[in-house]
């Protein structure tokens, strides 16, 4: 796959106006848990991307800490794991964290939606 790489750019720095959760490509399930969770409004690399995870291209996204980079991937590969079936002793995802503290983020994300 191509990687799309997502220019960090004072014209992305912010997410549009009006643009919901709801804009993204979710499924109705998803986007209960994401507003249970309190979420309302993406963040810039949340609503750029989302969708194109969703497309199943590759990403490539920098932002600073605490602008939600973890629910920018975690969202939508819970969205593709959940329209398909695994195939017999076959990894479907892999995540590489460099930390353990990182990899336990992830995780609680994975369990938060």
């Amino acid at each position: 796959m191509r990687e799309k790489y997502l220019p960090n750019t004072e014209a992305l720095s912010a997410t549009p106006e009006g643009v919901t959760f709801n804009d993204l490509g979710l499924s109705p399930t998803l986007l209960s848990a994401v507003n249970d969770a309190g979420y309302t409004i993406p963040t810039p690399i949340q609503w750029r991307a989302i969708p194109e995870v969703l497309k199943g291209r590759d990403i490539l996204g920098i932002a600073q800490t605490g602008t939600g980079k973890t629910a920018s991937f975690v969202l939508p590969l819970i969205e593709i794991l959940s329209q398909g079936r695994a195939k017999a002793r076959m990894p479907r995802t892999i995540i590489l964290e460099p930390t353990r503290e990182l990899a336990a983020q992830v995780a609680e994300n994975f369990e938060k939606y």
